[in-house]
């Protein structure tokens, strides 16, 4: 995701109403209507890719599902079950396993993000004769969401010598400039989930989760909830998102402070970033990924950035200053590395919750941005094209090839 700074954002490119948080409510909650994100599922493009890869099918099935659901406990099931089978069936579709289900190249991230759109319209609107309080169909959408990102998925099997790896991803987004765009995030976090990769060291188990471009999910601490259980465990992460054009960049540096470009449901946050216990929230973290070792290496064919910059209120200013080598002592954060949009946070939550678990100085972690995913010259109307799909399966690789890097720097020493 670029989170680059509004100011800067997009450079001319096509770039978390949020998971509903369960509630209090124990009357009988009415359907809702379709959130801005889920209403653009009426638009061609997305029947278009949900038609070619076969996961056109999904919604439906899970509706004729919920029709047949007896009660509040039946649905549940249901919901949790065709969510864990949408995310199992995108990773395979990727990493090559079971029927292509259309002529849409394989390690396309859209489908996983189009058919889950259409299950949480499904569930947003159903009406069961038993009826639903607010709370329960509130459980039913956080329990799909969770289930489809791969977040209840995250599985480490036994074994001496085998290296623990965590990689996160995110939706596509700012569908009204381009809605034809993939995130190759997203894309990547398909195509490594439950992979190993060689080391200097031994195998490593790689494992991976998706997020939403939804300021509310952030807010509600759907970072902190899906990645808490696995930090003491892990021995490297990074949170992974689309940034600028032609480059990857490992940012040094991520800032407390929300810019307010508009999310996914066209809602937009400025602010410091809300979480637990602010009395003791710092300014800034920083990564702890080896980043001289990621820069220096040859892990494709875009160069590769230690990117150093913020944006500050120097102590006792009041106006914003751009600093090329990292914020000065006592600053007020208004831009990480990497901007101040979902991706800047996300990195700053998941460093922050590795310091918070007194982690900083053992386990190696931070963000990565990866190259905007460009369409071949011209193409201004259809879904894909080769250029495209080139330029997602090379910076698939060499994420990995950076991942590759980081634990080589990391695990060896």
């Amino acid at each position: 995701m670029n989170s680059i700074r509004v100011r800067m954002v997009f450079l001319g490119l096509a770039l978390t109403a949020g998971l509903a948080s369960p509630t209090t409510a124990t009357a009988a909650g009415a359907a809702s209507s379709p959130t801005v994100e889920e209403q653009r599922l009426d638009k061609a493009v997305p029947r278009e890719i949900l038609s070619r890869s076969g996961f056109d099918d999904v919604a439906p099935r899970l509706a004729r599902d919920l029709g047949a659901a007896g009660s509040y406990a039946e649905a549940r099931r249901i919901v949790v079950r065709e969510g864990h089978a949408l995310w199992r069936r995108a990773v395979d579709r990727v990493q090559g396993r079971g029927p292509a289900g259309g002529d849409l190249s394989r390690d396309d991230d859209r489908p996983l993000y189009w058919a889950r759109l259409g299950m949480t319209r499904e569930v947003r609107t159903w009406e069961p004769e038993f009826g639903l309080s607010d709370r329960q169909r509130a459980l039913l959408l956080d329990g799909l969401e969770r289930t489809s990102r791969g977040q209840t998925e995250v599985r480490y099997p036994g074994g001496r010598g085998l290296r623990r790896i965590l990689v996160t991803g995110f939706d596509p987004f700012t569908l009204d400039r381009d809605i034809r765009i993939s995130n190759p995030s997203g894309a990547t976090a398909l195509a490594l989930d439950g992979t190993v990769i060689r080391t200097a060291d031994g195998p490593a188990r790689v494992e991976t989760v998706v997020f939403p471009v939804r300021w509310q999910d952030f807010t509600a601490g759907t970072v902190e909830r899906t990645l808490r259980p696995y930090l003491g465990k892990v021995d490297l992460f990074t949170t992974v998102s689309q940034g600028r054009v032609g480059r990857f960049d490992v940012e040094r540096t991520n800032g407390a402070w929300r810019g307010g470009f508009p999310d996914n449901d066209n809602i937009g946050r400025t602010e410091t970033v809300p979480v637990s216990d602010p009395a003791s929230q710092p300014q800034w973290t920083t990564t702890t990924l080896p980043y001289k070792a990621i820069v220096a290496a040859d892990t494709g064919r875009f160069p590769v950035y230690d990117h150093t910059e913020v944006t500050e209120i120097p102590a006792g200013g009041t106006t914003e200053v751009v600093r090329p080598d990292g914020p000065t002592q006592g600053s007020t954060a208004r831009a990480g590395g990497g901007g101040n949009y979902l991706s800047n946070e996300i990195a700053y939550r998941a460093t922050l919750l590795r310091d918070r678990l007194g982690l900083h100085d053992s386990l190696p972690g931070g963000h990565v941005h990866t190259p905007v995913l460009q369409f071949g010259s011209g193409n201004t109307t259809e879904i894909t094209d080769a250029e495209f799909v080139r330029n997602r399966l090379d910076i698939v690789a060499q994420v990995r090839a950076i991942i590759t890097v980081a634990a080589d720097a990391t695990f060896t020493k």
